[in-house]
């Protein structure tokens, strides 16, 4: 059983059904989020999304399911498969219907779920008129004991439906009212163009097929997030949507996709920007990468698919040359070689993580810090522009993750971008901050 949530002991709840009956707005509504993305598009949701779901004083852990499909193609067996995993290791099934229709597919999933019919609620969805609510006792016929009818778009009877979920699990009173556990130390996101291994480094990293792995393009839709202890250091990992250029980006669920990706970052100290060996930077990793800088978060270079490269003396050495040439703005970025799908490079991957992270976290002290600066200016002074002598008084070091430093100075209006630089030079140099981003903003005093 793959785990699908960071607290394993809370009962699982799983949201089931074939492909478009509502399982991912039910899910959004009972969590309070738009975590899981929704579209009329049918088979949005692939690989399970999870989240915690209080109810009252009591919590789950609440899984959205990928539909269920009879007639498969692609990758739906995959997708089936996974939702099947968290079907069988389930506490409670909330085995979603749409009231308009019972269709064939929908037949052959509840004789497949006839041996968990105990732990099945039969939700029946999109009841918003008195008309549908009518319909409703037709489906007691499939014999389930509980079935009720819904509307998740408009959240009529999903308060009935909650305490049932409430009366139906066996509640363990020690693990609910156990501490959650830890939050990680250190948050991960993995980001990058379609196909590039974001996946594939997930399941290599948590040691599960956590995230569905696919040629397919565009595989991922929803962010997956994986946990997983390396380094005496706790992880969260998220594995996001590729983010491809927006004129190619043709369907609204690729374009939910992206922004959800794009808004990872937020919530992340530390970016894995995953770059295809054989295609090497495109333009559109750069701007990728320009944001994760903007955003002040420590970003690593992942070259994957390093193990189909020719194996030529310094290459290595070489393709980093080139990415520096080509994108100064990540002279500071590590860049690394790996090869995900056998593990390749995964540990000196986690090493230099955790020295990013501790890059990223790292505080100087006021009196050290100008201590460096009366060094710094004694090496040499800032410059006399059109006989005025500009100086530096005062430094100081405004936040760590995101790394902030704040220079006072006699005036900030044509104050030479070259010595700028050189104090920044100086900060990575001698401070210790050689593999992160960081800011240094000049006010006047």
């Amino acid at each position: 059983m793959i785990l699908y949530h960071s607290n394993p002991d809370l009962p699982l709840v799983a949201i089931a059904g074939r492909p478009n009956v509502g399982k991912s707005t039910l899910f959004n509504r009972f969590i309070k989020q738009r975590k899981a993305i929704t579209d009329p598009t049918p088979g949005v949701t692939r690989d399970p999304v999870a989240e915690e779901w209080p109810i009252d004083d009591y919590k789950v852990n609440l899984v959205d399911t990928g539909g269920l499909k009879v007639e498969q193609e692609g990758f739906d067996a995959q997708v089936t498969d996974k939702s099947m995993d968290v079907i069988k290791h389930a506490d409670l099934i909330l085995l979603v219907l749409d009231v308009r229709e019972l269709t064939a597919e929908d037949e052959t999933f509840i004789e497949a779920l006839r041996p968990f019919a105990e732990k099945i609620i039969l939700v029946v969805n999109k009841v918003d008129t008195p008309e549908k609510e009518v319909n409703v006792w037709n489906f007691h016929s499939l014999g389930f004991s509980d079935v009720i009818g819904i509307s998740a778009a408009h959240g009529l009877g999903c308060g009935e439906l909650e305490d049932l979920v409430k009366e139906r699990i066996e509640w363990d009173v020690e693990t609910q009212e156990k501490e959650d556990g830890p939050e990680p130390d250190i948050r991960l996101a993995l980001l990058g163009k379609p196909n590039s291994g974001k996946s594939t480094l997930l399941n290599q990293l948590i040691g599960s097929e956590r995230s569905i792995v696919s040629e397919i393009p565009g595989t991922t839709r929803d962010v997956v997030e994986g946990r997983f202890i390396s380094e005496k250091k706790a992880f969260r990992v998220l594995d996001t949507a590729g983010i491809r250029r927006k004129k190619k980006v043709e369907e609204n669920v690729e374009y939910y996709s992206v922004n959800r990706a794009i808004k990872s970052i937020e919530d992340t100290d530390v970016v894995y920007l995953m770059i295809d060996s054989l295609e090497g930077l495109v333009d559109q990793e750069k701007k990728i990468a320009a944001l994760i800088v903007k955003k002040g978060k420590g970003i690593i270079l992942v070259l994957n698919k390093w193990d189909l490269m020719d194996k030529v003396t310094n290459q290595i050495e070489a393709v980093s040359d080139r990415v520096r040439f080509l994108f100064p703005i990540l002279d500071f970025a590590p860049l690394l070689p790996l090869s995900a799908i056998n593990g390749e490079g995964v540990d000196e991957l986690l090493r230099t993580t955790v020295k990013v992270w501790n890059q990223m976290n790292m505080r100087i002290d006021t009196a050290r810090l100008n201590k460096a600066l009366k060094e710094w200016l004694e090496y040499n002074e800032p410059p006399i522009l059109k006989n005025y002598r500009f100086k530096v008084r005062y430094i100081t070091q405004v936040s760590a993750n995101p790394v902030q430093f704040k220079a006072f100075v006699n005036r900030t209006k044509g104050f030479p971008d070259s010595y700028v630089q050189y104090l920044r030079n100086r900060i990575r140099k001698d401070l210790g901050f050689s593999s992160v981003p960081f800011t240094l903003e000049l006010k006047e005093r």
